[in-house]
């Protein structure tokens, strides 16, 4: 088919179109930046628009030296360039080789001198950096009375905590006479010994927040003597009075909320803190009267009349045990008494006069237990076991004595 072009073919065509258009390749194009991204190649990314239309843009890293601020989102800018299409994806965007503020950048420019001089003065100082109370009770605001950023203060602080007062000075925040406005504000504010006070606004353009980029704004909250927090425009918006304040909010709802602590959260707080000290307190009586019991039960070990009593009853078991040793010693005496009189009676010379024996004895009552210690005519008395007899003897006659040899 005739006249039937490649996509490349199309691309290559338009972009050598754009390449000799000599407005295009030398161009200067005036809007506002929107989705700037700073690559980590060093590429800076961005869209360049107005009320009507936008057009993408790039600033490659080698031509960074055309650039002498940093670039962001809102503002307004001249881009010196080429316009030229990216042939791969058929897109037509801007290649900037020079940026420059536009308008606004007058004011920036500004605003780096004034906070160049301050920063200077040491009016920017850590030192100078009062702390915010964490238990606030009153607390000021300086901004507009009709404006989002009060009812934003408002909702937040009667949701955190409905105890906390709320006074409003009703300031210009925008426009001729608005940075004394603000100022004034803070003074008189300052003189009602407050223990927080919030100067700021909602989001706006660099125009719409210089009030705040002001030297009176920013040295009445130098001077001021309580504490505050500024809370101007977005969170990407930064002023002079950020650097001076003791403390930057993002948003006037997040001053809202370093300001006015969670009265509901306190209240759990204090409850988690009582239930703990009553755990606390509760382990500690038990442990007391676990002591306490353990010394209760020594005291009874150690105590007189227990001691007396245990005594008392081994003195007892002593006595019964002396009683059974005594009853044995007395058993085994009198069985000792018993075989010793039965050896006796054996040898009693009344048992063996009862078998018929006789117990002789001489004139002197001598026992005569030889033959030959009597002679003839000496007198003899003879003791049987019914009477005795007193004789005479009238002859002696010994016998021979036999001798028994033990057998080996």
């Amino acid at each position: 088919m005739a006249g039937v072009y490649s996509v490349s073919q199309v691309n290559a065509y338009i972009k050598n179109m754009f390449a000799q258009d000599f407005a295009l390749s030398r161009i200067s194009i005036k809007g506002e930046v929107s989705n700037c991204k700073y690559h980590t190649s060093g590429h800076i990314y961005f869209t360049l628009k107005d009320g009507l239309a936008a057009i993408q843009a790039v600033m490659f890293a080698s031509r960074r030296g055309g650039l002498d601020f940093e670039l962001r989102d809102g503002q307004q800018v001249v881009v010196k360039g080429s316009v030229e299409v990216y042939e791969r994806d058929g897109r037509y965007q801007l290649y900037a080789s020079q940026i420059a503020l536009d308008g606004a950048g007058d004011l920036f420019r500004r605003f780096e001198k004034l906070r160049n001089e301050l920063e200077e003065m040491g009016m920017f100082a850590p030192e100078y950096k009062r702390p915010i109370p964490k238990f606030a009770r009153t607390v000021g605001v300086v901004t507009a009375s009709t404006g989002a950023a009060i009812r934003d203060i408002i909702n937040i602080s009667s949701r955190r905590n409905p105890y906390v007062q709320l006074v409003l000075y009703p300031a210009r925040v925008q426009g001729e006479g608005a940075a004394e406005s603000i100022a004034r504000g803070i003074e008189v504010l300052d003189r009602m010994g407050l223990d927080v006070i919030i100067a700021g606004r909602g989001g706006g353009s660099i125009e719409d927040l210089w009030a705040f980029n002001e030297e009176i704004v920013a040295r009445a909250i130098f001077r001021c003597s309580t504490p505050v927090i500024s809370a101007v425009g977005h969170e990407t918006d930064v002023t002079i009075a950020d650097y001076v304040a003791d403390l930057r909010a993002p948003t006037p709802s997040a001053a809202a909320e370093l300001a006015v602590f969670d009265f509901g959260q306190f209240e759990a707080q204090l409850r988690g803190a009582k239930e703990l000290l009553a755990r606390g307190l509760k382990r500690k009586i038990d442990g007391v009267r676990y002591q306490t019991e353990q010394y209760r039960l020594k005291l009874r070990l150690h105590d007189p009349q227990r001691q007396i009593n245990e005594k008392r009853q081994r003195l007892v078991s002593a006595e019964d045990e002396l009683k059974r040793l005594m009853e044995r010693r007395l058993s085994d005496c009198r069985h000792r008494l018993a075989l010793m009189s039965g050896r006796l009676h054996g040898q009693s010379p009344l048992e063996k006069l009862s078998r018929g024996f006789g117990f002789i004895t001489d004139e002197e009552g001598r026992r005569v237990d030889h033959a030959a210690s009597v002679r003839p005519g000496d007198r003899l008395s003879i003791r049987l076991a019914d009477g005795q007899i007193e004789a005479r003897a009238e002859q002696t006659e010994l016998y021979e004595k036999l001798e028994v040899q033990e057998e080996s």
